[in-house]
């Protein structure tokens, strides 16, 4: 399996399950409905965790273009491997989000608020305050970056330092406690903007909105797209130069 490939499905398997538990708890008549933010976090801590664990031995599984430049700042990835990657990000999370389309197709015309609708396939902010909503973004992805960053530090592989260590932590326990940070952004810096933290994610699916035939949907918010499209990009960054700088990792 080549890398691109890797981060299309890990990003579709994220898209999948993310996207897939907003559709559960905000569109009408789902077994969900209702159930609130804590489930929403959890899903998309779930949705993190499987994705890297499909494709992590792979490429990786950046599955997030804010990972992929954030690694490029700190030297620890190849530029030339960024515009494959970032295009099978979006790629990836657009199939995503068709997925769930179909998983709930008889919903969409059950729900008649379409900011409902535009929920389950991309972020938007509680209060709308540019700066604000960009702070937010920045703040929650530079947590992300510094956080796998910090998890995958080789003083966590274990004590003794035992051949076979690395691997199991890496394969074993790496891709759960990324899901975990995922899941502590989402209680705790999510709630201005419902955390997109990572550009392919919310634009993927933006694009999926846009063009998929839903009853009664309303605009896409283009006008606020570029946030969680910007704020990420500079919070990947800020995170990972910052835990080289201050950890020396």
């Amino acid at each position: 399996m080549s890398v691109y490939l890797a981060e299309f499905i890990g990003t579709m398997i994220l898209i999948i399950l993310g996207d897939g538990v907003v559709a559960n708890v905000v569109l009408s008549k789902t077994k969900g409905n209702g159930s609130g933010w804590i489930v929403i976090t959890a899903g998309w801590g779930m949705g993190v965790t499987m994705g890297v664990y499909a494709v992590g031995w792979v490429s990786g599984a950046h599955l997030n273009p804010a990972v992929t430049l954030g690694l490029l700042a700190i030297g620890e990835f190849e530029i030339g491997l960024v515009p494959g990657y970032i295009v099978a990000q979006i790629a990836g999370a657009f199939t995503g989000a068709v997925v769930v389309w179909l998983s709930y197709l008889a919903h969409w015309r059950e729900t008649e608020d379409p900011a409902a609708q535009l929920a389950v396939f991309s972020t938007g902010p509680a209060v709308r305050h540019t700066l604000a909503n960009m702070l937010t973004e920045i703040i929650g992805t530079a947590a992300l970056l510094f956080g796998i960053l910090a998890i995958g530090q080789e003083a966590n592989f274990g004590a003794s330092g035992a051949e076979g260590i690395d691997g199991g932590w890496a394969t074993g326990f790496k891709p759960l406690l990324v899901g975990l940070l995922v899941f502590a952004i989402g209680l705790s810096l999510g709630g201005p903007t419902g955390y997109a933290i990572n550009p392919a994610r919310d634009l993927g699916p933006r694009i999926a909105h846009a063009i998929l035939p839903i009853p009664g949907k309303g605009v896409s918010d283009w006008g606020y797209a570029w946030i969680p499209i910007v704020g990420p990009i500079i919070g990947g960054v800020i995170g990972a130069v910052a835990f080289k700088a201050l950890m020396g990792g």
